[in-house]
């Protein structure tokens, strides 16, 4: 643990792009980041909290991360500041999304083996509190890592842009530049995930897999979540594991279906929505209209509280980032 929270601590210090006092006091922001990062070991002492913070790029569950802050404007307007948010057409069901998953799952190739390796994008704010400047800065996250506990994670900001340009915020697309906010080289042991080894693809390995990473034993379809997206934030998983992965949510007979739609990459995609245990927010698994893979979680808060009003898209996680983005 003492190596985990080193690694964070420089992750997060060397890629914050924001310059705020030392002795500044916590705000809304830096609350709802400590909740992210405590999310897995809240959940696992009180089921029925909400977790809500900021979007991960590519995070190691607690060995090393980088945070965005949330995109707080309401969702039911397309209002500068915040990007539009998804639309979802056609009717399905969930078990028409998942057999449709689970076809280009078997006919598109996929990894082998899992990687322990990520690619991943998220977006964010950057606050100048010196010049009054705020912008939203896309980011690019590679994270790599060898079974000895060392490893390299990569953040590099995409193309930031005026917060108050409705045009990018409709977009909201990502476009790489060269300035990279934190590159963090892990020496070995101060990586230590939940689950080093290689996972297997049988229902059995799957089940042990999530279980590691704090999944219960009769576990809802947000327990499944939870404990996927920190596994996908560590590994990429083989196609069979993905098929594992959404037979289990569908088996709990929680979702809904919300219809086919393009990511904010561009990427075409089919939503499964669940709800959060006390449902404050609502959650969409994006799943691969191309490959039948997972491939993004999008968070929106459908109650208000101190931090978000509703409506706020609250985060995001794009995974299977295409590699040569980030290099």
């Amino acid at each position: 643990m003492r190596g985990e929270k080193a690694v964070l601590e420089r992750a997060l210090t060397e890629a914050d792009p924001a310059r705020t006092p030392r002795d500044a006091a916590p705000d809304a922001g830096a609350l709802a980041t400590r909740d992210r990062i405590l999310r897995k070991a809240r959940l696992a002492h009180r089921p029925h909290s909400r977790a809500v913070g900021w979007a991960s790029g590519a995070v190691a569950a607690g060995a090393a991360a980088i945070f965005t802050v949330a995109m707080l404007l309401p969702q039911d307007t397309a209002t500068a500041g915040s990007p539009t948010p998804l639309t979802f057409v056609g009717a399905s069901t969930v078990a028409e999304i998942v057999d449709a998953a689970e076809e280009d799952l078997l006919a598109v190739e996929g990894p082998a083996v899992p990687l322990r390796a990520v690619h991943a994008a998220s977006w964010g704010f950057s606050v100048d509190v010196v010049d009054q400047n705020t912008q939203v800065v896309p980011q690019l996250s590679e994270l790599t890592w060898n079974p000895d506990g060392s490893g390299r994670m990569t953040i590099i900001r995409g193309v930031p842009y005026d917060p108050a340009d409705a045009v990018a915020n409709n977009s909201a697309e990502v476009s790489r530049s060269d300035d990279v906010l934190s590159d963090v080289i892990m020496a070995p042991g101060d990586f230590e995930p939940p689950w080093p080894e290689i996972p297997g693809d049988s229902r059995e390995d799957v089940l042990a897999l999530l279980t590691a990473f704090g999944m219960p034993a009769q576990p809802t379809a947000f327990d499944i979540e939870t404990a996927f997206t920190s596994t996908f934030d560590m590994w990429t998983l083989t196609n069979a594991q993905h098929r594992e992965i959404l037979s289990l949510l569908e088996e709990t007979g929680e979702g809904m279906a919300l219809g086919d739609s393009t990511d904010r990459l561009g990427r075409p995609v089919a939503g499964l929505q669940f709800l959060t245990p006390d449902k404050g927010a609502k959650d969409v698994v994006l799943v691969s209209l191309e490959t039948g893979r997972i491939v993004g979680v999008e968070r929106t808060a459908i109650k208000a509280d101190d931090v978000f009003p509703v409506g706020a898209i609250i985060s995001y996680r794009m995974w299977d980032v295409e590699s040569e983005v980030t290099r």
